[in-house]
């Protein structure tokens, strides 16, 4: 099984991973139906509450967490991002992107990122600019005003396009094949029906027509 890890703490924004995990747990219109498993990583093995008030209790604690274990961090925006409260998980974040495993954030997990330096040197993109200058990092000539960004290992997403972020996320971990993706992001992006009815054939095992990315 490739396991992708999501961080979970007190607050956390559960509609801005939604896509992202639903889709990497879910078999259907897969490259390697079967392979992908997503389990959770929390400050401790105590449960959370996420901004939504859905209870989590995480399969594995931060400090059991390592990098040759998992195939991606992903982490969501909180209320306490700001404070430092989090500042463990930034420090996790450069641990993973310093043994060449991918790492997603999107919304305040930016600026965890950018309070740990992590952006200073990279294309990124946040909330807004102003939002990430907050945070007293270096990096403001990198940012790069699109709803996700990907630079290498290093996936950015602002906190309002969670399936901008989710198309980020399955394509650097290759998930779907690229049309098969193309197809996903048409009907779950963009609401297209023509999406719907290239993933359809794709399932039923028909070459599916080829839609705009």
């Amino acid at each position: 099984m490739k396991t992708v890890h999501m961080a979970v703490y007190d607050t956390f924004s559960d509609w801005e991973l939604g896509h992202a995990t639903a889709h990497i747990n879910r078999a259907m219109w897969q490259r390697e139906p079967g392979t992908w498993q997503v389990r959770t990583v929390g400050p401790t093995s105590d449960p959370v509450v996420s901004a939504g008030g859905m209870r989590v209790v995480p399969d594995l604690s931060l400090d059991r967490l390592t990098p040759g274990e998992s195939a991606m961090l992903l982490l969501p925006g909180a209320d306490t991002w700001e404070t430092g409260a989090l500042a463990a998980f930034g420090r996790k974040a450069r641990e993973f992107l310093a043994a060449g495993v991918p790492v997603a954030a999107i919304c305040g997990a930016t600026f965890g990122l950018a309070a740990e330096g992590l952006l200073d040197d990279r294309p990124h993109t946040s909330n807004d600019p102003n939002y990430l200058a907050m945070s007293g990092y270096s990096g403001a000539e990198q940012y790069v005003p699109e709803p996700a960004v990907t630079d290498g290992d290093l996936i950015t997403a602002t906190g309002t396009k969670p399936v901008d972020f989710a198309r980020a996320v399955l394509a650097r971990l290759g998930v779907y094949e690229p049309h098969v993706l193309d197809a996903w992001y048409a009907l779950y992006g963009r609401n297209e029906a023509e999406g719907f009815y290239a993933l359809a054939e794709y399932e039923s095992g028909r070459a599916p027509e080829s839609v705009a990315p």
